[in-house]
């Protein structure tokens, strides 16, 4: 636009690409760093450097880690290293942890299996999901994958590749939400809730 000079202009295209954020939000975002000292602009750029130059992949469950090293669940003696939780991104990782009931380890696949998007399996953490089992002392794999087309064809492929290692491998239950109301549930959740009942 004519108005805006270029590295306004072009602040506001970069803001723009982030998820969720529209050509409104990335206005208000750059004129709100044009707003900054220059001191502070430059905590905020230094901040994004630092996190692409620091941060990694754990090397064995492939979740963001500062340095080489193992990530702090995998290091961990007090977590449950038998049962491993597959979940597509780090953000899950963040999700699953929150209800604090989980106590073993992940794994992050960074990605579903996608024909539509040309993600295939080569193109995840599959080969190392498969080498931890291999190796032994696992018990139990839990598929968290997300319940649509992608997540649940990831996780049927992923029991599949899992079943001649002998490992026990289980799908997160689905079914009517905390505070929901069945007359607004969708028929795959109803489904889904009724195959997945347990006695009270």
């Amino acid at each position: 636009m004519d108005y805006f000079p270029a590295a306004l202009e072009n602040l506001v295209e970069q803001f723009a690409r982030l998820p969720g954020v529209g050509r409104k939000s990335a206005q208000r975002l750059a004129f709100f760093i044009l707003d900054q000292s220059e001191q502070e602009a430059k905590a905020f750029a230094d901040a994004i450097l630092d996190a692409k130059a620091s941060i990694g992949c754990c090397p064995v469950c492939q979740n963001l880690t500062e340095g080489e090293g193992e990530c702090p669940i995998c290091a961990s003696s007090r977590r449950d290293h038998s049962v491993i939780c597959v979940v597509t991104d780090p953000k899950d990782v963040v999700a699953m942890e929150r209800s604090r009931e989980y106590q073993g380890v992940y794994h992050v696949l960074h990605g579903v299996i996608s024909p539509m998007n040309h993600v295939g399996p080569d193109d995840l953490r599959i080969r190392q999901l498969i080498e931890r089992v291999a190796a032994g002392g696992v018990e139990e794999v839990v598929m968290a994958t997300n319940p649509d087309t992608e997540g649940e064809t990831t996780a049927l492929y992923l029991s599949r590749l899992l079943k001649p290692l002998g490992v026990k491998t289980t799908r997160l239950a689905y079914g009517i939400p905390v505070g929901g109301q069945l007359e607004y549930a969708d028929d795959a959740t109803l489904m889904r809730a009724m195959e997945g009942r347990r006695e009270i």
